[in-house]
């Protein structure tokens, strides 16, 4: 039990950031957009980066974002296809993107510099390129009912400046180039800021909830079971499989796979509802509950699973 406080208390200032970024909305007038475009254009690419450079890639690395992926997009086609008749609306499209993923760089960061090492904290960085690459392929595909062509979908994630801050930091990461030891401060003070405005933005999405017309049961039943049970089940299925008999992988990636697997669901699934007009009320009601059930449940997933 004293465990569990202690895994409680260090995930729990992430969640103060939501109030913080509530408030910034609802009565400083913080614009969301703003906050957004720092993210995605300023502090997103510059983690990315520096995380792509700072680790020492191998097949062990690299199977982290290609199974992710796979993974994800596997789970995403199975709820289009086995619940598409079940709504009138898109909503079946946003749940089949946020099952096939989670709030892997907003949460999943700051989480991960809470509990892994520095240098684990930059694999799992690493390994959330996979959701980049999830979201804007797959992703965009199952929420748009494929009515999107593939050389649109291309053109999205050639604009993404995300992509091109993987592709020089892994140029750099093989070509031998290594982080100066003066810079790595102000890199790890980057992630954290990064950390803290991404959970800031799920509190600015709090505002005009209807909890009668924003609560649709069914779409948080599917959601929730494939977020909190199907993934850390298949997770730990992988794991122990590997660890008995193909010991492929190390400890540590074991800790970034679970990791991976407990993380809420993902905060983009309400831009891609707003986008379709798919209830993105519904949507954030169902993300933002996601997280606040994650205060519970990350640390009991954390002290079941025993790796940290």
């Amino acid at each position: 039990m004293n465990l569990f406080f202690i895994l409680l208390s260090k995930i729990s200032p992430l969640y103060a950031n939501i109030i913080f970024g509530y408030i910034l909305t609802r009565y400083l007038k913080v614009r969301r957009d703003y906050v957004a475009f720092i993210l995605i254009y300023i502090l997103g690419p510059v983690v990315i980066f520096f995380a792509t450079l700072s680790i020492d890639i191998n097949l062990q690395l690299l199977f982290l974002p290609v199974f992710v992926f796979i993974f994800g997009s596997s789970i995403a086609f199975f709820i289009l296809y086995r619940y598409k008749n079940e709504w009138k609306d898109a909503s079946v499209n946003t749940l089949a993107f946020t099952c096939g993923t989670g709030n892997t760089g907003y949460f999943g960061i700051p989480l991960a510099m809470i509990l892994l090492s520095p240098e684990n904290a930059n694999i799992f960085i690493f390994a959330t390129l996979a959701s980049l690459l999830y979201e804007n392929t797959t992703g965009f595909f199952v929420t748009a009912k494929g009515s999107f062509t593939a050389r649109q979908s291309i053109v999205k994630i050639i604009k993404l400046p995300l992509l091109y801050a993987f592709i020089a930091g892994l140029t750099l990461n093989f070509s031998g180039v290594e982080i100066p030891e003066f810079v790595i401060p102000y890199f790890e003070v980057i992630k954290w800021v990064f950390g803290i405005l991404g959970m800031m933005m799920l509190g600015m999405g709090m505002k005009g909830f209807n909890l009668e017309e924003d609560m649709d049961k069914k779409y948080i039943k599917i959601a929730y079971f494939f977020k909190f049970i199907f993934w850390p089940a298949s997770i730990l299925l992988i794991i122990f499989i590997d660890k008995n008999f193909l010991g492929l992988l190390s400890k540590d990636i074991y800790d970034v796979l679970f990791l991976f697997s407990i993380v809420p669901l993902a905060g983009n699934t309400i831009t891609l509802a707003v986008l379709l007009n798919a209830k993105p009320q519904k949507a954030s009601f169902t993300v933002l509950l996601s997280n606040l059930i994650s205060i519970i449940y990350i640390p009991i997933a954390l002290l079941l699973y025993g790796g940290f």
